[in-house]
Formats: C-alpha cells, sequence, structure tokens
C-alpha cells in the first residue's frame, strides 16, 4: 500500500522549463547550454498559453501511478522543449527558456502475451513548467521559485486553471526543492553517468507517508 501512495505521490509532484526585449524562434537553439526564450507561449505580462506543439519535442521520462491493489491507473509523460536535454547535461541545470510538458492520462492494464502490461488511454491535464532564471514576473502569483507554472485540463485546454503556483503547484515538489523543484533522479536522460543515483526526496515521501 505504501509503494502504491509513493508512486502516485511522486507522479503527481512531478512535472513535472524569461522574456526578453528580442525573441528567438521558437525551439531554436542557442550558444553555452541556453535555448531560447518560449514567446510563442509566454506573453509579455507572463501568461502561459498550451504548447500545441509539445509532442514534437524531447521524451523527459515517463511514470506510472497506481491504486491500492497496485494497479496502474494513470500514465505521466513528460516532454521537455528543444535543446533543454544537451543544456542540462553540459551545465548540471535547466536552462532558462526551457519548458516540461507533464501529460497525465488514465490508463488500462491488460493481460498480453507478455504478461499483465499497462497501457495510456484518455487524456487528463498537463502540467506546465517554463524556467525563468530571471525572475521576469515578480508580481505574477504563476511566476516564482525560478519557474512559471501553469495546468491546463482535458475539457478545455486552452484555459490555463491554476491561479497562485504556491497554493496549486508547489507544495507537490517540495521533495526535490535540491534538484530545482524537478524530480531529475526520474529521468535517466539527464544522469551524468548513466546509473540511476539514489533518489534525495524519497525518504522525505515515505516518511511523510508513514506519519499519515
Amino acid at each position: 500500500m505504501r509503494k502504491a501512495k509513493l508512486g502516485a505521490v511522486a507522479a503527481l509532484a512531478l512535472a513535472l522549463g524569461s522574456c526578453g526585449s528580442e525573441s528567438s524562434p521558437e525551439g531554436s537553439e542557442l550558444a553555452n547550454g541556453e535555448v531560447a526564450w518560449p514567446s510563442d507561449i509566454v506573453s509579455d505580462s507572463g501568461d502561459i498559453s498550451f504548447p500545441e506543439d509539445f509532442l514534437e519535442w524531447q521524451t523527459l521520462g515517463a511514470w506510472s501511478t497506481a491504486d491500492g491493489a497496485g494497479t496502474t491507473n494513470g500514465m505521466h509523460q513528460v516532454y521537455v522543449s528543444p535543446g533543454t536535454i544537451d543544456a542540462y547535461r553540459s551545465t548540471g541545470k535547466f536552462p532558462d527558456g526551457a519548458v516540461l510538458v507533464k501529460e497525465v492520462r488514465s490508463a488500462a492494464t491488460a493481460q498480453l502475451s507478455t504478461g499483465a502490461a499497462s497501457y495510456a488511454t484518455d487524456k487528463g491535464v498537463w502540467f506546465v513548467m517554463v524556467k525563468d532564471a530571471q525572475q521576469r514576473f515578480g508580481d505574477n502569483p504563476l511566476w516564482g521559485d525560478g519557474w512559471g507554472w501553469a495546468l491546463f485540463e482535458a475539457k478545455e485546454p486552452t484555459k490555463q486553471v491554476a491561479t497562485d503556483y504556491k497554493r496549486d503547484c508547489l507544495a507537490c515538489h517540495v521533495p526535490a526543492e535540491d534538484t530545482d523543484w524537478i524530480y531529475v533522479e526520474a529521468y535517466p536522460v539527464l544522469w551524468e553517468d548513466g546509473n540511476p543515483p539514489v533518489p534525495k526526496w524519497l525518504g522525505e515521501v515515505e516518511a511523510s507517508l508513514d506519519d499519515s
């Protein structure tokens, strides 16, 4: 039961990424571990729009969630804007202007020739994060702690439903505060030596579940 809860908490916590006077073409890469600022989805006031082309981006990694019986009931696929992975591997940091999108879908489990297998089904929500290393939108409640935060629902994907990142988004990321609020240990493409590091946040999440 605890492992099932842990999987759900960690997956929900994922997400789961800066507005200069001049914008570069969306998706173009810059020098020295930088990426272009996503002016196509971020307005001058910091409003974040749904990134329509995110399925064409690189996959950062994936999570699954399970119910109390251990059956997969959710699939979370995480995508990252062009140039972000190379920049992270070069500098060890998410570059200014990086965009992360986590697509959350329901899941079904079936007995197939390889055994029990789970697969994604209906769309649910999308979590979007935009890295803002320059703290451009200090007065906007959806920007802070180095990121812009957004949530879109399948029933109306053009509408941003989060209103305050501290209330609507940040709490799930607290265990990953030391790694810029992102659970980088879950993404093999970011690992330096190709070996899985021990998640620093795992013990904290397990302890919180034990106390609940």
